[in-house]
């Protein structure tokens, strides 16, 4: 296959061609990490999508009409960009190739996600600038991944580029294909105290449901402090949680979302999310994958009906002063 990798077939190496995102999900697979299991549509992929269809021209024709201090030229260029772009057809051979790759991946549902070329990188972090969709079937799957390469043109993504001067530099983006974990429990942890910075002190955050309720900042989630040389947990703060994302079941609900938001009432939501157990499981997980790297890392995490846990994402924690 010319544009597809999957993850045992990249590693931290892959960023210029399967981005950031990819090219840390196949590092953690070829380390042994639990990671689930997934495919990267490469860079070329949206290159070739560019060329072929001669959209290169009229983005960059778009993007230099572009100032950066007036508000509706960035929205006017973000619009017309992405209308072409959800307008023009993928290539024949691309898009059987994602399917392929789907088949292959034997799973009911994926998330897939914008793995930028610059992402994670020393001069600019991409995280939370692209887009990310959850729970996709095989028939959206193709039509998620132009998404995902037209969140590159999102005004938020365009207002990025200006502000790390990266408008002048090729940006490119690859897509993760990953099989989708329905998570019970999930969050974020940070290897290093991101405030204090203390090199001992994890901090590792819990909500219930998708991890996309804490990463977008929806929901207010537990937070938990672990000494990673003692492995123990020094402080507890249980966030009272009203709703939590989930699957979209059919039960009478919008039948197009692929996920819904689930009232929680106090009690259910006032519940502490993770248990001892499961905390140091998950920061013994991170302080591996922290070692794997040799930096602190900011990683996002699972924890599935069945108890399993499973690494969605690391990148570097690129706000420490003393990094």
């Amino acid at each position: 296959m010319n544009h597809i990798k999957f993850f045992k077939q990249i590693n931290k190496t892959s960023v210029s061609e399967a981005g950031g995102k990819g090219a840390s999900l196949g590092e953690m697979t070829q380390a042994g990490i639990s990671v689930p299991p997934g495919f990267v549509v490469l860079a070329d992929a949206f290159d070739r999508f560019l060329e072929e269809t001669d959209l290169k021209q009229e983005i960059d024709a778009r993007l230099k009409q572009v100032n950066p201090d007036d508000i509706n030229s960035v929205d006017k260029a973000s619009s017309v960009i992405r209308d072409v772009i959800h307008d023009t057809e993928m290539p024949l051979d691309l898009a059987e190739e994602i399917l392929k790759s789907f088949n292959e991946l034997n799973a009911e549902f994926v998330a897939v996600r914008s793995s930028a070329t610059a992402e994670d990188g020393a001069i600019a972090s991409w995280a939370g600038e692209l887009d990310t969709f959850l729970n996709i079937t095989r028939d959206n799957v193709v039509e998620k991944v132009k998404e995902c390469w037209s969140s590159l043109f999102t005004p938020r993504a365009i207002f990025y580029r200006y502000e790390k001067n990266l408008n002048d530099q090729n940006v490119s983006v690859g897509v993760v294909v990953q099989k989708m974990i329905q998570s019970e429990v999930s969050g974020v942890a940070f290897t290093v105290h991101p405030v204090t910075e203390d090199r001992d002190q994890m901090i590792i955050e819990a909500g219930f449901g998708l991890g996309e309720a804490i990463v977008s900042g929806q929901i207010t989630p537990d937070n938990y402090v672990v000494s990673k040389l003692e492995m123990s947990i020094l402080d507890i703060n249980v966030g009272n949680q009203s709703k939590k994302l989930m699957q979209n079941v059919d039960d009478g609900r919008d039948r197009h979302a692929q996920n819904v938001w689930i009232d929680l009432d106090e009690s259910e939501g006032g519940k502490q999310k993770l248990t001892g157990k499961q905390t140091i499981q998950v920061a013994e997980m991170c302080k591996r994958i922290e070692a794997h790297y040799g930096f602190p890392c900011d990683i996002e995490w699972a924890i599935d009906d069945n108890d399993e846990l499973y690494i969605t994402q690391s990148r570097p924690i690129t706000t420490l002063k003393n990094n």
